[in-house]
């Protein structure tokens, strides 16, 4: 299966340390060697950045890793194919325009027998599960809110709605970003923590290195961070509700 990193902030902040360690996954301490993707929301754009590569041997992913893009939401991913050859357009996050946003997608699970029915106005460009069910979930909202992008609660809602219509298929955690707040939905594996004052000595699982946020946050700093497993083992992080979708708003938990 593949793996999840989000990031949700209430400051625009970058994602190297924690990246180091989730890049590490792709190949090197653990098997999601298919491939890796990431998105970064600046305003109303986004910087992307994916690579069939595994992420332990990307130029790209390197390039990431030591460059601080700040951003208030952030989604990546690495994939182990289960659907789909490995290639770029399997590669994850997907984006797509909804309501005059960007909006992006990474899925970690397999969906069985998940054959929706399609209008037109999303169609996936590879053949993953993962891209079909974006198009999909896309094309439900369009639908349900003709006139426009509803209040995040009724959005939250409406995922909620769609999540336990895919459940039935198979394992179905995904992160999910317009660059206004974040959505996470836990089917099997996802856990988060909230970094803010007072901060401490964080150290990653994956990679010897750790930081000081005292030395590098502000006091007011306030960032989420969303993994399908722990990045840290200083650290405690708490598994997200099973079969719900939650969010977060200015680096803060929003409990349905």
């Amino acid at each position: 299966m593949c793996e999840l990193l989000g990031m949700n902030c209430n400051v625009p902040t970058d994602i190297c340390f924690s990246f180091t360690g989730f890049q590490a996954r792709g190949g090197a301490t653990d098997v999601h060697r298919d491939g890796w993707g990431i998105a970064f929301f600046e305003g109303r754009g986004v910087r992307m950045f994916l690579d069939p590569q595994p992420s332990c041997e990307s130029p790209v992913a390197e390039l990431v890793r030591h460059y601080p893009i700040r951003s208030l939401n952030v989604i990546a991913h690495i994939r182990k194919a289960t659907q789909g050859p490995v290639g770029l357009e399997n590669t994850h996050p997907f984006m797509r325009e909804l309501w005059g946003r960007y909006w992006i997608f990474a899925h970690n699970g397999n969906l069985d027998a998940y054959a929706p029915t399609l209008d037109g106005s999303y169609l996936p460009v590879g053949q993953t599960d993962s891209e079909r069910v974006f198009c999909h979930l896309l094309q439900t909202l369009r639908l349900r809110f003709p006139a426009g992008a509803p209040e995040r609660v009724a959005l939250r809602d409406a995922l909620e709605e769609f999540a336990a219509q895919v459940r039935p298929h198979g394992q179905f955690n995904f992160l999910l970003s317009n660059g206004d707040c974040l959505f996470a939905h836990r089917s099997t594996e996802l856990h988060y923590i909230v970094r803010q004052a007072p901060f401490a000595v964080a150290h990653l699982k994956d990679q010897d290195v750790a930081l000081d946020f005292n030395e590098v946050a502000n006091p007011d700093d306030r960032v989420a961070l969303i993994a399908t497993l722990p990045l840290t083992d200083n650290e405690t992080w708490t598994p997200l509700p099973t079969d719900t979708v939650t969010m977060f708003v200015d680096g803060a938990y929003q409990p349905a």
